[in-house]
């Protein structure tokens, strides 16, 4: 579980969940840290390892206290090839271990994210393309069996311009819409709040539709999952006034100056590793000499705590 939740009802040895909406003292105590432990900045996510492949136990450390406080870290390594093994050996060692088999993924379970050139589907779905990609977490059309807890995208190429990644804590949209009203964390977490529409491709019927909340915690441990995106194309929300204005307050929220949006530009040898929070990603021009390539492995497991979750030396001045 997040070293930042107090335990779920219900799960062994618990006694309270700061997620439960008849709990305001669980919640209050856990926002109080919460807030207290953000990073102030994108530099406060960053961790320079040597070697990613084999990560020191201090460069393991850093990158496991970031995610603990903020859901996700950077790292900056030395410039890499294309070696898929790399997010597979990073995941390991921060307890990533069961990739999702996505159809358009590689046979080792590491997608190729790049402006695709190949005739097997890729370029008729926008992450394969050079376009701007809005608000999501991934994997918002899985089941909550195939759900996707946490993702790695290791940069071997970056975009000649753009390309830019913005990253927002899902936890902080909840404390957001929490602290609003009470009521639209409620219309979220109802179990008809969200729906993807089946995708028929011409063998037929390729995913059945997907209907699920948008806010839910995890059986085994209590932490906190979000699913979105913010495409108004296939998805159909809840035809309620409660999940209308749950959904309108997420979307102004996100282009507000008041979300705490961390940006960056990924280089070569830099990656991020996150509990699958909000991010999106700006549209980009390639050098064709030198196209844009990224790793991405997505999980069915989250990041591991950190070893001493109170250890906040670490996270202040790595």
């Amino acid at each position: 579980m997040t070293p930042l939740a107090e335990p779920v009802a219900g799960l062994a040895g618990a006694l309270s969940s700061p997620f439960d909406l008849a709990d305001a003292s669980a919640y209050a105590r856990w926002r109080e840290r919460k807030l207290a432990l953000r990073p102030a900045g994108v530099q406060d996510l960053i961790v320079d390892v040597a070697d990613p492949f084999a990560l020191s136990p201090t460069e393991r450390n850093a990158l496991l206290g970031r995610c603990a406080r903020a859901n996700m870290a950077v790292y900056r390594g030395p410039a890499a090839g294309a070696d898929s093994s790399l997010p597979r050996a990073l995941g390991r060692r921060v307890g990533l271990q069961r990739l999702d088999n996505h159809w358009l993924a590689e046979e080792d379970g590491i997608s190729l994210i790049e402006v695709s050139q190949r005739s097997d589907g890729r370029g008729g779905f926008i992450p394969y393309t050079n376009r701007p990609i809005r608000w999501h977490t991934d994997g918002y059309y899985h089941p909550a069996s195939q759900r996707i807890r946490a993702m790695i995208l290791h940069c071997v190429r970056p975009a000649a311009e753009g390309g830019v990644n913005a990253l927002l804590d899902h936890e902080l949209v909840y404390i957001a819409l929490r602290d609003a009203d009470p009521a639209l964390v409620a219309a979220l977490m109802a179990p008809d709040a969200m729906t993807i529409p089946a995708r028929v491709d011409d063998d037929g019927m390729a995913r059945p539709a997907q209907t699920g909340p948008v806010f839910s915690l995890d059986d085994r441990d209590g932490a906190l999952h979000m699913r979105y995106t913010a495409r108004t194309r296939s998805i159909e929300w809840k035809r309620d006034e409660a999940t209308r204005a749950a959904v309108s307050f997420i979307e102004h929220y996100l282009a507000s100056e008041a979300a705490p949006v961390h940006r960056v530009r990924l280089e070569s040898g830099m990656g991020i590793v996150a509990n699958n929070v909000l991010h999106d990603r700006s549209g980009f021009t390639d050098d064709p000499a030198r196209p844009r390539l990224l790793l991405r492995a997505r999980y069915l497991d989250r990041v591991s705590p950190p070893a001493t979750p109170d250890d906040e030396a670490t996270w202040r001045t790595r």
